[in-house]
């Protein structure tokens, strides 16, 4: 708490020291700092737990069963220090841009370090960036939530905290600062890349200064670009396309499927452990993140692997190769399928780069089988990341920019535009949402790339909501209505019946003449004044059902009723578009206020 005190103290006296610009570099650099920290924190984590088991003395296939242990703990974890249940990824933190303010719980800091280190660590089949970009968003949402910062402020710090994690995890500050804009920053203006360049800068430097060089996820090119082979890199593009639909799709009925068995959470863990054992011991290179494997295969010297089965060796040893990396890009989704759904913590960043290497690697080796053709599998192996990522992350700009930067040089830059451009065109095409956002994007619960829409995300129906309209019941005169207009400044009323539920409106228009005869105020009902509204609101419906039907409708007020029927109060639709105009007008770019 002193520690807080302490900040807070610094921070108000930064602000009377410093421009409104300048003090957002100053917290995207401490957010730069926390996240880079915590990322290289996460990966050592990692990597002394592997290590661990690498030097743990077991017979040959005990170590399969690391993964199940993993993924125990994981359960373990989370059932008694988190609740039961924790938010995951990238989604989690769109819809915290989009539905909380981007406030991010504190517990985010940490938790996804403790989680997907122990599942990944053991042997989990899944990726450490998204725990990473989760990470990283919740300290840039902490520290500008008590460094006093407003919403927009606060989603661009999250921003720089996951780029920083992307960063520091792959020495890559370009691609860093790109994944923040093309995944998490639905709307940007030019001043925000600076801080993101700031933290993402941090975040690598972090990562180059601490973590040793053998950590790093970087290639060095054997062979450069040949444009004879462009027709090969187009062919790839479109396979690496319909793989990635392949990798999404059986993810997520995977992770769906092992989710919903009916068993205690252990044993569930325990069976997911298990199928997992088996997959590893028929293809050994799906155990952990794999980049080590990447890094065989990206490098061109995956020449053998251990075939438990003695299947592949039936087959020779270049055809054995080539139906082994085969059946590992479609064994990889449902592996980490597996781990999510069994309970473990991760992501399909990795997986999806590990997919695209083999996708490469198989994809050189088959045509090289032949006698009339001859690619490079070193680069084919790279640039098949690039295009899985790009169509499973749905991120082709992050993902050509990455391969770009890991490989020390732009040599590939050529085919990585091909090859990413043709998978994301392909995926688009079937799917309009990638396979973490797409439930959250179809009930509007994160923003998509259409601004109306994301400003009418961030309006809550409560936020709107009028209660303080008077209701009369329908048995009542209209002199009892007569006596409420008398007290009242509306000119709407909700008529409920004798069981208090709503029943219909009154509008002033309706009955001014009949205000004028008074003669007739204890011989007309309520019940023979009522209409029925041009439409009815629940509380449940989001801003843009409530949009559409004000559309339909042309009316001013719809009335708003709950689950049971009770009218709660009117929406108005000049309220409404006053709350439109003024988040319109908050999304100003950071020198406009120097």
């Amino acid at each position: 708490m002193k520690i807080k005190i302490l900040y807070q103290y610094l921070i108000q006296f930064l602000r009377t020291k410093l421009s409104r610009v300048q003090f957002i570099m100053v917290i995207a650099t401490i957010t730069g700092l926390s996240s880079g920290l915590l990322a290289v924190l996460l990966k050592t984590l990692v990597h002394y737990i592997q290590r661990w088991i690498n030097e743990t003395p077991v017979s040959n296939f005990a170590y399969l069963l690391f993964p199940a242990i993993g993924l125990i703990i994981t359960v373990f974890i989370v059932r008694n220090f988190f609740g039961g249940q924790i938010e995951k990824g990238i989604a989690m933190v769109l819809k915290a841009i989009a539905r909380k303010s981007s406030f991010i719980p504190l517990k985010h800091t940490y938790l996804h370090v403790v989680t997907s280190s122990v599942t990944v660590g053991l042997g989990g089949s899944v990726g450490l960036e998204a725990p990473i970009v989760a990470t990283g968003s919740a300290v840039g949402s902490n520290v500008s939530r008590i460094s006093d910062l407003n919403y927009q402020e606060r989603t661009l710090l999250i921003a720089c905290g996951a780029a920083a994690g992307i960063s520091a995890v792959f020495n890559a500050p370009i691609a860093g600062v790109i994944f923040a804009v093309e995944v998490l920053l639905v709307e940007t203006v030019v001043s925000y890349f600076i801080p993101l360049i700031i933290s993402s800068v941090v975040g690598a430097l972090c990562s180059k200064i601490i973590l040793a060089e053998s950590s790093l996820f970087n290639f060095v090119l054997k062979q450069t670009f040949d444009y004879k082979n462009v027709p090969f890199y187009i062919l790839l593009g479109i396979v690496a396309g319909f793989i990635s639909l392949y990798y999404a799709r059986v993810f997520k009925r995977t992770e769906k499927r092992i989710h919903q068995w009916k068993m205690n959470m252990y044993t569930k863990a325990m069976a997911g452990g298990l199928l997992l054992l088996a997959i590893y011991f028929v293809f050994p290179p799906l155990f952990g993140e794999g980049y080590n494997s990447v890094k065989l295969v990206a490098n061109a010297s995956f020449d053998s692997f251990s075939d438990n089965t003695t299947l592949f060796s039936l087959l020779g040893k270049n055809w054995g190769l080539v139906a082994f990396t085969a059946l590992i890009v479609f064994f990889k989704p449902i592996a980490a399928g597996i781990t999510i759904g069994a309970g473990g913590n991760g992501g399909n960043f990795a997986p999806s780069l590990f997919t695209g290497s083999y996708l490469g690697f198989f994809f050189s080796k088959l045509l090289n089988s032949t006698p009339w053709i001859q690619i490079p599998a070193g680069n084919f192996s790279l640039v098949g990341m690039a295009g899985v990522l790009s169509g499973v992350m749905y991120c082709p700009l992050t993902a050509i920019f990455l391969i770009a930067e890991i490989t020390n040089g732009y040599e590939l830059f050529i085919p990585l535009m091909i090859v990413s451009s043709l998978s994301f065109f392909i995926v688009k095409s079937y799917e309009p949402y990638s396979m973490e956002t797409r439930k959250l994007a179809m009930e509007g619960q994160i923003f998509t790339h259409k601004k109306e829409k994301n400003i009418l995300t961030s309006i809550s129906l409560g936020d709107m909501l009028q209660d303080n309209y008077n209701c009369i019941g329908i048995d009542k005169t209209l002199r009892d209505l007569v006596d409420i207009i008398k007290k009242s400044e509306k000119n709407i009323f909700a008529v409920v019946d004798g069981k208090e539920k709503f029943a219909g409106i009154i509008e002033l228009n309706d009955i001014k003449q009949k205000l004028f005869q008074p003669e007739q105020f204890d011989k007309v009902t309520v019940k023979a004044l009522l209409k029925k509204p041009p439409a009815i609101l629940y509380t449940d419906q989001d801003m843009h059902t409530v949009m559409e039907k004000f559309d339909v409708t042309q009316s001013w007020y719809l009335p708003v009723l709950n689950k049971e029927r009770k009218f709660v109060g009117f929406i108005s639709k000049t309220k409404l578009f006053n709350k439109y105009r003024e988040i319109l007008a908050g999304q100003s770019d950071l020198y406009e206020q120097i």
